[in-house]
């Protein structure tokens, strides 16, 4: 029996193309296409695919490791392969944590995705030698913990706001927005607003 496939996609060309792709290929059907993470996982639960060959990015909705994680949540559970343009370390590592079987870039040769998905649907891992080595790395370094506030500070400061702003958005004083950048800079070793949004996306923190 073939590989039954649910893609996962916010661009409907891309979708177009891996269908086209897997179209002769008697090893593979595809029984779905979901163009949000929130579609993924309705779908999912009603196709029961072998494996969901998801987008890292999917815009405004529930992104690519959300998506994996409410995924992997399904009785039965559904393979997971990250298929995306980003191939930052935490990126690979937030999925792989999540649980997908696999994390491939777009410009990967179209046996490489078919094989990959052969091996994810056999319950095996799916991941280039290299991209193994800095998983392993990156695994091995400490994690930045932030609470829930401080995330939420770190998004406003991304998003340019004042102390005044994060105040009023936060519904706290100045004095205590304070106190929460003094305990960012502290956790992301930086010293100012600018070096902690930047580590923050660097880091895949925002």
């Amino acid at each position: 029996m073939p590989i039954t496939v649910l893609l996962v996609d916010d661009h409907p060309v891309v979708r177009t193309g891996l269908r086209a792709l897997f179209e002769h290929n008697e090893e593979v059907e595809v029984v779905g296409e979901a163009a949000s993470g929130e579609e993924a996982v309705a779908l999912s639960g009603h196709l029961h695919p072998d494996v969901v060959l998801c987008d890292l990015r999917l815009g405004a909705s529930m992104d690519g490791v959300d998506t994996t994680v409410a995924l992997r949540a399904q009785q039965p559970a559904p393979a997971v392969i990250i298929l995306t343009t980003f191939d930052r370390d935490v990126e690979i590592i937030r999925a792989i944590e999540a649980g997908a079987a696999g994390y491939l870039l777009k410009d990967v040769a179209p046996a490489t995705i078919i094989s990959s998905l052969r091996e994810a649907a056999a319950g095996g891992m799916v991941l280039a030698p290299e991209m193994t080595q800095r998983v392993v790395e990156g695994m091995r370094k400490p994690r930045i913990r932030l609470t829930d506030r401080e995330l939420e500070v770190l998004r406003l400061l991304d998003q340019g706001a004042s102390n005044r702003e994060i105040a009023r958005a936060l519904f706290v004083t100045e004095a205590t927005v304070k106190t929460h950048l003094v305990h960012l800079f502290a956790k992301l070793n930086v010293e100012s607003r600018a070096k902690a949004v930047t580590l923050a996306r660097e880091t895949g923190l925002i």
